[in-house]
């Protein structure tokens, strides 16, 4: 409402009362109370609110956070495991294998596949740190078919297996394992090793036995 209006609509109110008394004075009759109605202002509240209260506001919601991604669960390619076994289960088989995979897991399958899990690593980690050293042949089929290294190979050939088996397959298994290095065996660096069973006059450090093979660096 304009401020010339207010006041217009003031005069004319001063002016109706000035009537009125000046008509019920001049009557006699009484003066009768009159209650002018105050005009809100637009977009004021009819609510009163006093200093010591306040006005209720509804509580804001919290913002969604954001889901927490834990990094160890986050390594692309490698399944997460808190066990070796756990991680050999965890390990799919592949649709095929190269020639360099079979010959690891066919060390591991022949040398050591009545051993434990760690035994059988343990194994194979010799032979992926045989091809990495630079004193052996730089392949795992190399190592492998060296002469006079491995018993199982005969005539420069590795007998025949199974490999619907399962134990080729956990073979297999452990041998991917231990090529990609996703877990150390108990005697990781190991470049030697012989059946307990026999006692070699070797100038090598020993590292430890596993299973029914002791091993050296």
């Amino acid at each position: 409402m304009s401020r010339q209006f207010r006041v217009a609509s003031a005069v004319c109110i001063a002016a109706s009362l000035a009537t009125i008394l000046f008509s019920t004075g001049g009557s006699g009759a009484k003066a009768q109370d009159i209650q002018i109605p105050v005009a809100e202002a637009p977009g004021s509240s009819a609510i009163t609110v006093e200093p010591h209260q306040s006005v209720f506001r509804p509580a804001e919601q919290p913002l969604p956070q954001p889901e927490r991604v834990d990094p160890e669960n986050d390594r692309e390619g490698l399944p997460s495991a808190a066990t070796l076994a756990d991680l050999i289960e965890r390990t799919p088989l592949p649709a095929s294998l190269s020639r360099e995979m079979e010959c690891l897991a066919g060390a591991i399958y022949f040398e050591a596949r009545s051993e434990t899990l760690a035994g059988q690593l343990a194994v194979g980690r010799v032979i992926v740190t045989r091809a990495a050293s630079g004193r052996f042949p730089s392949s795992y089929c190399g190592v492998v078919y060296q002469p006079s290294q491995f018993s199982f190979i005969r005539a420069n050939t590795m007998p025949a297996v199974n490999h619907d088996s399962r134990l080729w397959q956990q073979a297999v298994k452990i041998a991917l394992i231990a090529d990609s290095g996703t877990w150390k065996s108990p005697v990781e660096g190991a470049m030697f090793f012989h059946a307990a069973h026999v006692a070699p006059s070797w100038g090598k450090t020993r590292m430890a036995r596993v299973d029914n093979h002791v091993f050296y660096r």
